[in-house]
């Protein structure tokens, strides 16, 4: 055979992309296989306390149960597929919900109620063991603006309810504060209050974090504010005797500024950059953004189009590069109007009326972004919970069967490929399909061993990589 180029210049050449090829991967490694919470709910500081996410869940369990006593009034005003051939009367119901108990998980399947039926039994079980994924303590919005003597003492106080938390294990599995922005008239309050939590909590608990604990520094325009908390990480790891990095941030996306700055480039990898490795999430503001563009308040919703074009555009920005993406909160709280025990029938009608208009909302704007590839949003109420994980049960459960068949055909190709010494470079999209069964485990939609007909072992399910299940099917 004759070739043309010397091996030698060619292997010049090729050295050189190969310091091209490894910084781009670097910079895009690509979505990470970590647990990503499906939400974070924002709660007031001054009201948190060390059980806030227990009383959460029994509240939202209480809501449900409320105005879904059964699957089929929530099949119904939700209109999941099949509701319109469920039966009426309440005993008809309790026959078919007994029989349905009765099933096995594969028998279960094969019965037209089986989705609806599905997700509200994964609702109940999910708000009685972990209603709430992530919580953040709200020293910003969900505060206000107060005399700086008081935020202090708040700071103070809920550094302590963490610590009895943690001791207590009724902490939600990822925390974290969001402190007041780091614009020129308040980052100074910012300051203190991430000094004095931070510095309280790690004196209680002898230099100990709560799991997966992040601080979310809200409102940010450009790099320097970045770079400026992670400074101060630096000083309190410093002084409280920290591994360097244990400190993490995410980032609020909520400004026309940060989807656009004033030369007409995205600034947000510049942003992410600016943390060197710190930052892990961003999240998007959906009332502080539309106002920024002009909205007014009546059409300041989750579902108005610069929403979109926000969301699409912190994707192309951020897309590969492992930083998790959530999207806002719906704002129309699912309580009826009127409060007491001993209401009118109409009082009551009216109650579950409002409450079912305010369910469908959050369902379809928790479905919007899923479809749009938004794993994770914002909660404000313990309300608002069952819709959240009606709408993820919902989304994962009815891609099940398509995702099994994608994954399993996807696994034997790859499987054919390494097993002929091909090259198989498509790991990214079995990591994608992969992740599609991690998030739905994470948040109980379906359980290890459904995951199982992927034609993947536990083990490698649990690897939670791609390229590692090729590299172990490569080895054997």
């Amino acid at each position: 055979m004759k070739f043309s180029i010397q091996e030698s210049d060619k292997t010049q050449l090729l050295d050189t992309l190969k310091t091209a090829n490894l910084a781009f991967q670097s910079t895009y490694p690509g979505d990470k296989p970590d647990r990503q919470p499906v939400h974070t709910v924002y709660g007031g500081a001054n009201l948190f306390k060390s059980d806030t996410c227990v009383r959460m869940g029994e509240i939202a369990l209480t809501n449900l149960q409320t105005y879904a006593p059964n699957f089929v009034v929530l099949a119904r005003v939700l209109q999941l597929p099949g509701y319109e051939y469920l039966p009426h009367g309440l005993q008809e119901i309790a026959d078919l919900t007994s029989r349905l108990d009765a099933l096995s998980d594969t028998e279960r399947r094969n019965e037209p109620a089986w989705l609806a039926y599905s997700v509200y039994t994964k609702i109940r079980q999910k708000l009685q063991t972990e209603a709430v994924e992530d919580f953040r303590i709200d020293f910003e919005d969900g505060f206000g603006n107060r005399p700086d003597d008081e935020e202090d003492a708040t700071a103070v106080r809920a550094a302590l309810e963490v610590a009895e938390g943690m001791k207590n294990n009724t902490l939600s599995p990822f925390i974290g504060i969001r402190i007041k922005p780091f614009t020129e008239d308040l980052k100074f309050r910012g300051v203190r209050t991430l000094d004095l939590f931070l510095s309280t909590l790690l004196d209680k608990t002898g230099g100990l974090l709560p799991d997966n604990f992040v601080v979310m520094l809200p409102k940010v325009t450009i790099p320097e504010q970045v770079s400026t908390i992670v400074r101060l990480f630096d000083l309190l790891e410093k002084g409280n005797n920290l591994a360097p990095g244990t400190l993490r941030m995410e980032t609020m996306v909520e400004a026309t500024q940060i989807v656009m700055d004033d030369e007409g480039r995205n600034p947000l990898m510049r942003i992410i950059r600016a943390s060197e490795g710190r930052c892990i999430a961003a999240h998007f503001g959906t009332y502080d953004y539309t106002a920024s563009c002009g909205i007014t308040a009546k059409y300041q919703t989750m579902g108005h189009p610069v929403c979109d074009f926000a969301h699409h555009m912190t994707k192309v920005a951020l897309g590969g590069t492992g930083i998790f993406l959530s999207d806002g909160a719906t704002n129309v709280i699912p309580i009826g109007p009127h409060r007491g025990d001993t209401l009118t029938f109409e009082q009551l009608a009216e109650n579950r009326e409002s409450v079912h208009r305010a369910w469908r909302l959050g369902f379809n704007h928790t479905t919007h972004s899923l479809i749009n590839g938004f794993y994770q949003g914002w909660d404000l109420n313990p309300a608002q919970l069952p819709m959240r994980y009606a709408a993820t049960y919902a989304f994962f459960l009815s891609s099940y069967e398509d995702a099994v068949f994608r994954l399993k055909t996807f696994v034997e190709r790859a499987a054919i490929s390494t097993l002929t010494k091909d090259i198989f470079d498509d790991a990214a999209t079995g990591q994608g399909l992969l992740n599609f069964f991690l998030k739905a485990m994470n948040c109980g939609a379906i359980s290890e061993e459904e995951a199982l007909t992927t034609g993947l072992t536990l083990d490698e399910i649990r690897s939670r990589s791609f390229y590692r299940i090729l590299e172990g099917r490569r080895g054997k």
